[in-house]
Parts: structure tokens; sequence; C-alpha cells
């Protein structure tokens, strides 16, 4: 399996970068060639809850429901964008709600 990437900000790219991911850091209305580049590269691509705030509902959940590459929303280390709970998270990405 190929080495999973991370892509958010700059202080959480650090440490997963140090837990030997490979980071990606969009600027700001970017998220779509950074996913789509790892897409590519890796069969598990992270991104953090303040890039997937970006990215329009439905088109987020197309992605989320992927089986291949499998694509992960990691919480914001800032912790200025906040998540689903988990339940509704688990929900969507196996496509039970809509």
């Amino acid at each position: 399996m190929t080495t999973p990437i991370y892509i958010g900000d700059e202080v959480s790219s650090a440490g997963f970068r140090l837990a030997g991911l490979r980071v990606r850091i969009p600027s700001a209305g970017e998220w779509q060639q950074e996913l789509e580049w790892a897409m590519e590269q890796t069969q598990l691509v992270l991104i953090s809850s303040a890039v997937a705030s970006e990215i329009p509902t439905q088109e987020l959940d197309h992605y989320l429901s992927r089986l291949s590459p499998a694509i992960v929303v990691v919480p914001d280390v800032h912790g200025a964008t906040p998540m689903m709970d988990l339940s509704t998270r688990l929900r969507k990405q196996m496509g039970m709600q809509e």
C-alpha cells in the first residue's frame, strides 16, 4: 500500500509528516487540485475538516462514499471548523443517510 496523504493546515501537516504521511497544504480555493492529485497517488487520503468545509456538500458526500481511494475527514487541530457527530459521519460515509 502507498503512503497515505494528508491535506490540511500547516500545523497539522507537521504532525502528520512526523507520523510518516505525505502532506499537502492547499492555498485558499485550491482544495480540488490537491484532492485530485492525492487520489491518484494513494489509497488513503485524510483531509482536515477546514478543507472539507470548502467542498460543496454533495461533492463531499461523493468523495467520502468512494471505496478507492478511501477519503476521511479528520478534526481541525485549531477547532475552528466543527465536525459532524460520529454516528452521522459514519452513516453518511456508508451511504445510509441523505
